[in-house]
């Protein structure tokens, strides 16, 4: 199988490219990538330091947000209720995350609500977003393992998705895009950028 690094490293012509940071699988958008170790080490420090970097991101939720802005502190860990192995959950012993959350537009798509939010984690925690949305009530769509039913990420993994899986899913990929990373390196501001693909245009 292709991967995101060894096609890099296939156009640099070298194997010197580096992944700076790092998306679940299905999320579209920015990742930055060093073309050299040096690079790579010096921005893998600054990335690593939650507060030295700006993320944002997009997201599309089930239901309607009654509030404008919602602002998410709630610690995370391992899920150890879960058959899902690799499924982490807001619990008191967990790791500090802190997550706002601000809605862009709220959506109805064949009588169902949605809500198009802007996301920017003031950390760094695996599946964070994903966890703190649905710990609010409002899963990602498309979310297989943070949705209303992780029984629906294990059929994916054995490929035995039913019907009603995909309908409950609504979309083939969870509705997570990392619109845009920022910081300051090397005595000047730096934003990257990547724009919504048309799977996002369609719910604007």
């Amino acid at each position: 199988m292709s991967s995101l690094i060894g096609r890099v490293r296939l156009h640099l012509g070298s194997t010197e490219g580096r992944l700076v940071n790092r998306l679940d699988r299905e999320t579209s958008g920015v990742v930055l990538i060093a073309k050299g170790a040096t690079v790579a080490r010096e921005l893998g420090n600054l990335v690593a330091r939650s507060e030295a970097v700006e993320k944002k991101y997009w997201a599309i939720v089930h239901g309607h947000l009654q509030d404008q802005q919602v602002v998410i502190d709630a610690p995370l860990g391992r899920d150890e209720r879960s058959q899902v192995a690799i499924k982490d959950c807001v619990r008191e012993n967990g790791a500090a995350a802190r997550t706002s959350v601000d809605v862009v537009k709220r959506l109805e798509r064949d009588g169902d609500p949605f809500t198009w939010v802007d996301v920017t984690p003031a950390t760094g925690r695996k599946h964070q977003i994903r966890i703190h949305l649905a710990h609010i009530g409002h899963p990602i769509v498309g979310d297989k393992i943070y949705g209303r039913d992780e029984l629906i990420y294990l059929r994916f993994v054995t490929n035995t998705l039913t019907d009603a899986d995909r309908r409950a899913l609504v979309l083939e990929h969870h509705a997570l895009h990392a619109r845009s990373l920022a910081f300051e390196w090397r005595g000047r501001h730096w934003i990257f950028e990547a724009p919504a693909n048309d799977a996002w245009l369609k719910w604007s």
